[in-house]
């Protein structure tokens, strides 16, 4: 297995990122990204990132794969394994194929889930302690959570999201650390919001703020990074002993992603135990 000593970030540039399809409720192609501002947007992002002394691999982007840049559904990073994105839509299928090429390239050994099992990776599958949760229904299966599970030998917990805005788990909870995490709470059924109880420390967040993914968050070590716009959350954060990094994402909030969709930790979750 290879060390890792700084946290390590997978990114991919946004140059043929657009909104040329509509897959959830944020996508309209009627009201197109602007190319130099979302360039502008994620170079600003990733450079906050190596402040925090993240070590950014880069992903290549690809003509005709424009949400190849949201790298966290790339699959499940789990030591020196990935488990690859089975996407529900057609429209991103094709970005599995250069996924796998890169994580073969740099020594990963890729794993598929079971035929028939629909996966988004990190969007959906997030460790807060030993346990991992998993969001479900809208585009990834409950079944292929508990095979994870079961192949990781966690314990795992799928959670049914019941709003389509938030569509991806990583869209309305963010673990922070093995004892703590940030949620929407309005975005999961009854029992999803009794099985997240169990967390020590849940900070809510508040639908205003939780529309401007105020969740879908970076933690490195003790700072978060998230999208502008959320002066509750930060000052929840802070409150907590975190250390708030608002930069502006508006860009890719119309593909419905931002700072956690745009990355990829390749060394392990801070919340991971």
């Amino acid at each position: 297995m290879r060390e890792i000593i700084r946290p390590t970030i997978l990114m991919c540039p946004p140059d043929y990122y657009g909104i040329e399809y509509e897959i959830n409720p944020w996508m309209n192609r009627d009201t197109p990204s602007d190319s130099a501002r979302s360039m502008q947007q994620w170079q600003t992002l990733h450079d906050l990132l190596r402040e925090l002394n993240v070590k950014i691999c880069l992903m290549d982007p690809v003509k005709g794969l424009p949400d190849l840049v949201f790298t966290a559904n790339a699959g499940l990073v789990w030591k020196n394994k990935i488990f690859l994105a089975t996407f529900r839509h057609p429209a991103r299928q094709g970005e599995t194929p250069i996924d796998n090429a890169w994580f073969t390239a740099n020594g990963f050994e890729t794993i598929t889930l079971p035929v028939g099992l629909n996966f988004e990776g990190a969007g959906d599958a997030l460790f807060c302690g030993d346990t991992l949760y998993g969001g479900y229904l809208v585009r990834s299966d409950a079944s292929s959570i508990q095979w994870l599970g079961s192949e990781l030998n966690c314990r795992a917990i799928p959670l049914q999201l019941v709003d389509d805005r938030f569509y991806h788990l990583d869209t309305c909870f963010c673990p922070l650390d093995a004892t703590s995490a940030i949620y929407f709470p309005h975005a999961f059924d009854d029992y999803a919001r009794r099985a997240l109880q169990q967390i020590p420390l849940l900070i809510e967040v508040n639908e205003k703020e939780a529309a401007r993914f105020a969740c879908n968050a970076v933690v490195v070590g003790r700072h978060v990074v998230l999208n502008e716009g959320c002066p509750l959350l930060e000052a929840s954060l802070s409150k907590h002993g975190f250390i708030p990094h608002s930069t502006p994402l508006d860009e890719f909030l119309k593909a419905g992603g931002s700072a956690k969709c745009l990355t990829l930790r390749l060394d392990g979750e801070e919340a991971a135990t």
